[in-house]
């Protein structure tokens, strides 16, 4: 393999190094097509752009409620191609709002003085600390660039099969009588396949439990799976009794299920696991992957968490080499960043890219929802697109 390609590349896990030899022929291909070439250029081939995304239905989560947020849109422009990506702000993610998020980018790339790759760029970005939200903006403009500029949809150049497993819907922590109402929206006539229940309710578990028997008694009707995302709102105890309650309900794994920073109690929960544990705020980037491997079953990458697709392919890559099983979720985004997310979503277990679903309006086109899977289109790039473009402020 040539100098300067991500080492993790080279990893034993036979599946991973079939595909990751053709992205790693097209990084050899296309890495110097898209380059920052002097400090004063720099700036020029950035531009910004602010959006309020609201959401159709808030969204509650064990930590809070949200009801929208400004995102920041980034596009790099090099002979006449665009790219573009987006920022969901997150205080987690290193960058809580989109001004904040657009300062830190304009200074980062004024530290980039030299023909560089989109991995290099990347690597820059980690080694300086970036918001890996800011980072995966860019990377993702960068990707959607340099796919552009080889004529070629952003999956096909990375030498990506189209996905073929459907997205799980989610529906947050709310009260029985607004479940009752809500998973026949989600359901009815959508292509539906799977939905991914919010729990970690701060009434405690028999709220959980009272949420959850809501959301079963509701889609009774359609065939769907239930997964749970306690987002780290459990104890240890509650965990243990919650898992094997759910297990006994039929749901099909539980993420999460302990707040970021418990770890050390993971291997107790593994042990005496009755369904599949995911992690979400527990891994963020490839580098966590080897400690906590023996003690999950899977992990959950996000574009937002691990700053774009560049680091995304290192958890899919090393997660493989560590035989865990993989998920690829979303924060607050639009059919902008999900498309992205698609297009590498053709190697990846489960699929939870379903945000932009529960945006009113979208401003953005993209992927599309086909029988129940996120799937991205064969434009050049990852296919996604601002709309009415120069209407936006």
């Amino acid at each position: 393999m040539s100098q300067g390609i991500d080492p993790l590349l080279q990893l034993r896990h036979p599946t991973s190094v079939l595909w990751l030899r053709t992205s790693d022929f097209y990084f050899l291909v296309f890495a110097n097509k898209l380059t920052f070439k002097a400090k004063r250029s720099c700036s020029k081939m950035l531009d910004f752009k602010v959006i309020y995304l609201k959401k159709r239905f808030p969204l509650r989560i064990s930590r809070g409620v949200m009801t929208g947020s400004d995102n920041l849109f980034v596009s790099v422009t090099k002979n006449g191609l665009t790219g573009w990506g987006e920022m969901a702000p997150g205080e987690a993610e290193g960058a809580g709002t989109a001004e904040e998020g657009k300062a830190i980018l304009e200074k980062f790339v004024q530290d980039i003085h030299r023909h560089l790759s989109v991995y290099e760029i990347y690597e820059l970005g980690r080694r300086e600390g970036i918001a890996p939200c800011v980072l995966a903006a860019l990377d993702i403009a960068l990707w959607d660039q340099l796919a552009k500029s080889a004529q070629l949809p952003l999956y096909k150049m990375l030498g990506l099969p189209l996905p073929k497993m459907a997205t799980s819907v989610t529906i947050g922590i709310n009260p029985p009588e607004v479940i009752r109402e809500r998973v026949p929206m989600l359901l009815e006539g959508t292509g539906v396949k799977s939905l991914k229940i919010k729990l970690g309710s701060p009434n405690g578990i028999e709220a959980d439990k009272q949420m959850f028997l809501q959301v079963v008694a509701s889609a009774k009707k359609y065939p769907v799976n239930l997964r749970v995302d306690a987002n780290g709102g459990w104890s240890v105890d509650d965990a243990i009794q919650m898992i094997k309650w759910l297990a006994d309900q039929g749901a099909e794994y539980v993420e999460q299920p302990l707040k970021e920073g418990a770890e050390e109690d993971l291997p107790y929960l593994f042990k005496n696991r009755s369904l599949p544990i995911f992690i979400d705020e527990s891994c963020r980037f490839f580098e966590d992957i080897p400690r906590l491997a023996p003690v999950v079953d899977g992990v959950n990458l996000k574009l937002m968490k691990c700053g774009g697709i560049t680091g995304a392919l290192r958890i899919i890559a090393t997660a493989r080499a560590f035989k865990l099983k993989t998920m690829i979720g979303c924060m607050g985004e639009s059919s902008l960043s999900i498309s992205a997310g698609a297009a590498i979503s053709g190697i990846i277990d489960y699929i939870d890219l379903d945000s932009h679903l529960n945006l009113d309006p979208d401003p953005c086109t993209g992927a599309q929802l086909i029988d129940g899977i996120i799937v991205p289109n064969d434009q050049p790039g990852h296919g996604a697109s601002i709309k009415a473009y120069d209407q936006v402020e």
